[in-house]
Protein backbone atom coordinates (compact mmCIF):
# COMPACT_ATOMS: atom_id res chain seq x y z
CA UNK A 1 0.00 0.00 0.00
CA UNK A 2 1.36 3.49 -0.54
CA UNK A 3 -0.12 4.81 2.37
CA UNK A 4 -1.98 7.48 0.77
CA UNK A 5 -5.47 7.78 2.67
CA UNK A 6 -7.56 9.59 -0.28
CA UNK A 7 -6.17 7.20 -2.55
CA UNK A 8 -9.55 6.01 -5.09
CA UNK A 9 -10.28 2.25 -4.50
CA UNK A 10 -9.78 1.55 -8.20
CA UNK A 11 -5.83 2.43 -7.84
CA UNK A 12 -5.58 0.03 -4.85
CA UNK A 13 -4.62 -2.68 -6.44
CA UNK A 14 -2.20 -1.11 -8.59
CA UNK A 15 -0.48 0.22 -5.49
CA UNK A 16 -0.33 -3.16 -4.02
CA UNK A 17 1.42 -4.68 -7.08
CA UNK A 18 3.37 -1.62 -7.48
CA UNK A 19 4.47 -2.16 -3.79
CA UNK A 20 5.41 -5.99 -3.91
CA UNK A 21 7.27 -5.20 -7.33
CA UNK A 22 9.25 -2.68 -5.14
CA UNK A 23 10.03 -4.87 -2.43
CA UNK A 24 11.43 -7.18 -5.04
CA UNK A 25 13.89 -5.09 -6.48
CA UNK A 26 14.79 -3.54 -3.29
CA UNK A 27 16.55 -7.07 -1.96
CA UNK A 28 17.74 -7.93 -5.41
CA UNK A 29 21.48 -9.05 -4.63
CA UNK A 30 20.49 -9.66 -0.78
CA UNK A 31 20.18 -13.03 0.84
CA UNK A 32 16.57 -11.49 1.57
CA UNK A 33 15.55 -11.96 -2.44
CA UNK A 34 14.35 -15.67 -2.50
CA UNK A 35 12.44 -15.21 0.86
CA UNK A 36 10.73 -11.95 -0.69
CA UNK A 37 9.53 -13.57 -3.93
CA UNK A 38 8.10 -16.38 -1.72
CA UNK A 39 5.94 -13.91 0.21
CA UNK A 40 4.88 -12.35 -2.84
CA UNK A 41 3.99 -15.30 -4.82
CA UNK A 42 2.06 -16.92 -1.44
CA UNK A 43 0.50 -13.76 -1.55
CA UNK A 44 -1.06 -14.23 -5.26
CA UNK A 45 -1.75 -18.46 -4.42
CA UNK A 46 -0.71 -19.52 -1.60
CA UNK A 47 1.86 -22.72 -1.54
CA UNK A 48 3.61 -24.97 1.23
CA UNK A 49 7.09 -25.30 -0.31
CA UNK A 50 9.66 -23.51 -2.69
CA UNK A 51 12.71 -24.56 -3.85
CA UNK A 52 15.25 -22.92 -6.24
CA UNK A 53 17.50 -25.36 -7.79
CA UNK A 54 20.52 -24.30 -10.76
CA UNK A 55 21.25 -26.65 -13.27
CA UNK A 56 24.64 -26.16 -15.03
CA UNK A 57 24.65 -29.01 -17.76
CA UNK A 58 27.52 -31.52 -17.38
CA UNK A 59 27.81 -30.36 -13.27
CA UNK A 60 25.81 -30.83 -10.27
CA UNK A 61 23.07 -28.51 -9.01
CA UNK A 62 23.28 -25.47 -7.30
CA UNK A 63 21.29 -25.08 -4.72
CA UNK A 64 20.07 -21.82 -4.71
CA UNK A 65 17.05 -21.39 -2.21
CA UNK A 66 15.66 -23.33 0.32
CA UNK A 67 12.17 -23.49 1.30
CA UNK A 68 11.32 -27.05 1.83
CA UNK A 69 11.92 -26.50 5.70
CA UNK A 70 11.11 -28.99 8.36
CA UNK A 71 9.59 -30.72 5.13
CA UNK A 72 12.78 -32.21 3.76
CA UNK A 73 15.48 -34.66 5.62
CA UNK A 74 18.92 -33.84 5.12
CA UNK A 75 20.25 -37.13 3.79
CA UNK A 76 16.71 -36.81 1.42
CA UNK A 77 18.37 -33.35 0.19
CA UNK A 78 21.99 -35.06 0.21
CA UNK A 79 20.83 -37.87 -2.48
CA UNK A 80 18.81 -35.98 -4.46
CA UNK A 81 21.48 -32.98 -4.96
CA UNK A 82 24.12 -36.53 -5.43
CA UNK A 83 22.26 -37.77 -8.05
CA UNK A 84 18.59 -38.42 -7.73
CA UNK A 85 17.96 -34.95 -9.91
CA UNK A 86 18.98 -36.69 -12.90
CA UNK A 87 15.47 -38.22 -12.63
CA UNK A 88 13.76 -35.07 -12.06
CA UNK A 89 11.36 -33.48 -15.01
CA UNK A 90 12.61 -30.14 -14.61
CA UNK A 91 16.57 -30.68 -14.25
CA UNK A 92 15.52 -32.50 -17.77
CA UNK A 93 13.70 -29.94 -19.15
CA UNK A 94 16.52 -27.18 -17.79
CA UNK A 95 18.97 -28.96 -19.60
CA UNK A 96 17.24 -29.42 -22.73
CA UNK A 97 16.21 -25.80 -23.43
CA UNK A 98 12.87 -26.40 -22.76
CA UNK A 99 10.61 -23.20 -23.21
CA UNK A 100 11.22 -20.92 -20.53
CA UNK A 101 8.07 -19.63 -18.38
CA UNK A 102 5.53 -21.31 -15.86
CA UNK A 103 4.91 -24.97 -15.96
CA UNK A 104 3.02 -27.60 -13.99
CA UNK A 105 5.28 -30.70 -13.46
CA UNK A 106 2.84 -32.94 -15.54
CA UNK A 107 3.27 -30.66 -18.48
CA UNK A 108 6.97 -32.08 -18.53
CA UNK A 109 6.80 -35.62 -17.16
CA UNK A 110 7.12 -38.72 -18.92
CA UNK A 111 3.94 -40.53 -19.13
CA UNK A 112 4.54 -43.09 -16.26
CA UNK A 113 6.35 -40.44 -13.86
CA UNK A 114 4.39 -39.86 -11.58
CA UNK A 115 3.82 -43.97 -10.53
CA UNK A 116 7.78 -43.77 -10.57
CA UNK A 117 9.98 -44.85 -7.97
CA UNK A 118 11.66 -41.51 -7.97
CA UNK A 119 8.71 -39.47 -7.48
CA UNK A 120 7.13 -41.85 -4.80
CA UNK A 121 10.88 -42.25 -2.81
CA UNK A 122 11.10 -40.19 0.88
CA UNK A 123 14.68 -41.30 0.49
CA UNK A 124 15.77 -39.43 -2.46
CA UNK A 125 12.55 -37.04 -3.02
CA UNK A 126 13.22 -34.02 -1.09
CA UNK A 127 9.89 -32.60 -0.56
CA UNK A 128 8.00 -35.70 0.14
CA UNK A 129 10.40 -37.27 2.98
CA UNK A 130 8.20 -36.77 5.21
CA UNK A 131 5.82 -39.72 3.82
CA UNK A 132 5.08 -40.95 0.51
CA UNK A 133 2.65 -39.17 -1.64
CA UNK A 134 2.43 -35.71 0.48
CA UNK A 135 2.32 -33.35 -2.35
CA UNK A 136 -0.32 -32.85 -4.39
CA UNK A 137 1.32 -30.74 -7.25
CA UNK A 138 4.28 -29.14 -8.47
CA UNK A 139 4.70 -26.27 -10.26
CA UNK A 140 7.83 -24.18 -11.48
CA UNK A 141 9.70 -20.81 -13.18
CA UNK A 142 12.36 -22.10 -15.82
CA UNK A 143 14.28 -18.94 -15.50
CA UNK A 144 17.53 -18.86 -18.39
CA UNK A 145 20.14 -17.19 -16.11
CA UNK A 146 23.43 -14.82 -17.54
CA UNK A 147 25.54 -17.42 -17.43
CA UNK A 148 24.08 -19.79 -19.71
CA UNK A 149 22.24 -22.37 -17.37
CA UNK A 150 18.41 -22.51 -16.00
CA UNK A 151 17.45 -22.11 -12.25
CA UNK A 152 13.90 -24.03 -11.82
CA UNK A 153 11.91 -21.90 -8.87
CA UNK A 154 9.56 -24.75 -7.47
CA UNK A 155 6.16 -23.96 -5.92
CA UNK A 156 4.52 -26.79 -4.03
CA UNK A 157 1.50 -27.89 -2.38
CA UNK A 158 0.81 -30.62 -0.12
CA UNK A 159 -2.00 -33.27 -0.05
CA UNK A 160 -5.14 -32.24 0.95
CA UNK A 161 -4.72 -29.05 -0.40
CA UNK A 162 -6.21 -28.87 -4.13
CA UNK A 163 -3.88 -28.34 -7.21
CA UNK A 164 -3.01 -25.19 -8.55
CA UNK A 165 -5.93 -23.60 -10.11
CA UNK A 166 -6.28 -22.10 -13.76
CA UNK A 167 -7.00 -18.28 -11.85
CA UNK A 168 -4.09 -19.17 -9.70
CA UNK A 169 -1.65 -20.21 -12.68
CA UNK A 170 -3.22 -17.36 -14.57
CA UNK A 171 -2.13 -14.83 -12.03
CA UNK A 172 1.27 -16.08 -11.31
CA UNK A 173 2.23 -16.37 -14.75
CA UNK A 174 1.49 -12.62 -14.77
CA UNK A 175 4.00 -12.12 -12.60
CA UNK A 176 6.63 -14.33 -14.43
CA UNK A 177 8.37 -11.43 -15.93
CA UNK A 178 9.46 -9.91 -12.53
CA UNK A 179 10.57 -13.50 -11.26
CA UNK A 180 12.62 -13.83 -14.23
CA UNK A 181 14.37 -10.73 -14.14
CA UNK A 182 14.20 -10.67 -10.82
CA UNK A 183 16.30 -13.99 -10.45
CA UNK A 184 18.43 -13.13 -13.78
CA UNK A 185 19.58 -9.63 -12.16
CA UNK A 186 19.99 -11.40 -8.51
CA UNK A 187 22.60 -13.57 -10.50
CA UNK A 188 24.29 -11.18 -12.23
CA UNK A 189 25.52 -9.31 -9.06
CA UNK A 190 26.00 -12.79 -7.43
CA UNK A 191 27.86 -14.36 -10.01
CA UNK A 192 30.95 -13.87 -9.20
CA UNK A 193 30.96 -15.29 -5.60
CA UNK A 194 29.47 -18.56 -7.08
CA UNK A 195 30.69 -21.44 -5.83
CA UNK A 196 31.83 -23.99 -8.80
CA UNK A 197 30.63 -27.31 -8.95
CA UNK A 198 32.96 -30.02 -9.71
CA UNK A 199 32.46 -31.65 -13.48
CA UNK A 200 30.69 -35.29 -13.14
CA UNK A 201 27.07 -34.64 -12.30
CA UNK A 202 25.60 -34.20 -16.24
CA UNK A 203 22.93 -36.96 -16.90
CA UNK A 204 24.23 -38.21 -19.66
CA UNK A 205 28.03 -39.05 -17.80
CA UNK A 206 26.27 -41.09 -14.94
CA UNK A 207 24.60 -42.68 -17.24
CA UNK A 208 26.84 -43.92 -19.72
CA UNK A 209 28.86 -45.02 -16.51
CA UNK A 210 25.90 -47.04 -14.78
CA UNK A 211 25.79 -50.78 -16.05
CA UNK A 212 28.11 -50.00 -18.91
CA UNK A 213 30.28 -53.55 -18.28
CA UNK A 214 26.57 -55.26 -18.73
CA UNK A 215 24.66 -53.87 -20.76
CA UNK A 216 24.63 -52.95 -24.93
CA UNK A 217 24.22 -49.22 -25.33
CA UNK A 218 20.76 -49.61 -26.34
CA UNK A 219 19.97 -51.15 -23.37
CA UNK A 220 21.38 -48.40 -21.02
CA UNK A 221 19.44 -45.68 -23.17
CA UNK A 222 16.15 -47.91 -22.50
CA UNK A 223 17.26 -48.03 -18.62
CA UNK A 224 17.85 -44.08 -18.39
CA UNK A 225 13.94 -43.92 -20.39
CA UNK A 226 13.09 -46.23 -17.63
CA UNK A 227 14.00 -44.67 -14.55
CA UNK A 228 12.86 -41.40 -16.00
CA UNK A 229 9.09 -42.14 -15.84
CA UNK A 230 8.76 -43.36 -19.51
CA UNK A 231 6.17 -46.10 -20.25
CA UNK A 232 6.80 -49.23 -22.65
CA UNK A 233 4.63 -47.14 -25.61
CA UNK A 234 6.56 -44.15 -24.92
CA UNK A 235 10.28 -45.73 -25.18
CA UNK A 236 8.75 -47.86 -27.99
CA UNK A 237 8.09 -44.44 -29.71
CA UNK A 238 11.55 -42.63 -28.48
CA UNK A 239 13.52 -45.48 -29.89
CA UNK A 240 11.65 -46.31 -32.82
CA UNK A 241 10.81 -49.93 -32.16
CA UNK A 242 7.95 -51.93 -30.80
CA UNK A 243 6.31 -52.44 -27.54
CA UNK A 244 7.33 -56.26 -27.84
CA UNK A 245 10.84 -55.65 -28.31
CA UNK A 246 11.25 -52.47 -25.68
CA UNK A 247 9.91 -55.25 -23.17
CA UNK A 248 12.15 -58.34 -24.69
CA UNK A 249 15.12 -55.49 -24.25
CA UNK A 250 13.47 -54.84 -20.31
CA UNK A 251 13.92 -58.70 -19.73
CA UNK A 252 17.02 -58.95 -21.06
CA UNK A 253 18.42 -55.94 -18.75
CA UNK A 254 17.01 -57.16 -15.54
CA UNK A 255 18.41 -60.72 -16.40
CA UNK A 256 22.12 -59.18 -17.04
CA UNK A 257 21.76 -57.14 -13.58
CA UNK A 258 20.55 -59.90 -11.52
CA UNK A 259 17.29 -57.67 -10.76
CA UNK A 260 13.48 -58.53 -11.38
CA UNK A 261 11.77 -55.47 -11.20
CA UNK A 262 12.05 -51.86 -11.77
CA UNK A 263 11.87 -50.62 -8.06
CA UNK A 264 15.05 -52.85 -7.99
CA UNK A 265 16.64 -51.08 -10.98
CA UNK A 266 16.05 -47.50 -9.49
CA UNK A 267 17.75 -49.05 -6.18
CA UNK A 268 20.72 -49.98 -7.81
CA UNK A 269 20.94 -46.94 -9.45
CA UNK A 270 20.54 -44.48 -6.57
CA UNK A 271 22.71 -46.81 -4.78
CA UNK A 272 25.41 -46.44 -7.38
CA UNK A 273 25.71 -42.79 -7.44
CA UNK A 274 27.04 -43.33 -3.77
CA UNK A 275 29.41 -46.20 -4.53
CA UNK A 276 26.96 -48.90 -2.93
CA UNK A 277 26.51 -51.29 -4.84
CA UNK A 278 26.36 -54.35 -2.39
CA UNK A 279 23.25 -55.40 -3.71
CA UNK A 280 23.96 -54.95 -7.61
CA UNK A 281 26.88 -56.48 -9.77
CA UNK A 282 30.47 -55.19 -9.21
CA UNK A 283 31.33 -53.11 -11.76
CA UNK A 284 27.52 -51.10 -12.14
CA UNK A 285 28.44 -47.95 -10.54
CA UNK A 286 27.74 -44.38 -12.17
CA UNK A 287 29.10 -42.98 -8.71
CA UNK A 288 28.47 -39.10 -8.51
CA UNK A 289 31.26 -36.56 -7.96
CA UNK A 290 28.53 -34.04 -6.22
CA UNK A 291 29.61 -32.76 -2.91
CA UNK A 292 27.30 -32.38 0.08
CA UNK A 293 23.59 -30.59 0.36
CA UNK A 294 25.11 -26.88 0.61
CA UNK A 295 22.82 -23.70 0.45
CA UNK A 296 24.21 -21.01 -1.98
CA UNK A 297 24.04 -17.81 0.17
CA UNK A 298 25.74 -14.53 0.32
Amino acid sequence: MTGYPDEPAANMPVAREADMIAAVIGRIGTPDLLLTLDQVLKSIADFDLSVVFGYPYGECPRLLHNGYGAHATHEALDAYLRGAYLLDPFYTASVHGHSPGLWRMRELAPDDFFQSDFYGSSEVHPCISLEPGSLVEEIGFLVPLPCGFTAAYSLMRKTGRPPFNEGEMSRLRAFEPIVREALRSHWRQLDSSAPVSPPGGGLEAAFARFAQDYLTYQQRRIVQLILRGHSTLSISTIIGSTEGTVKIHRKNIYRRLGISSQSELFGCFIKSLFGDERSCPDSISGRSDCPPATSFRR
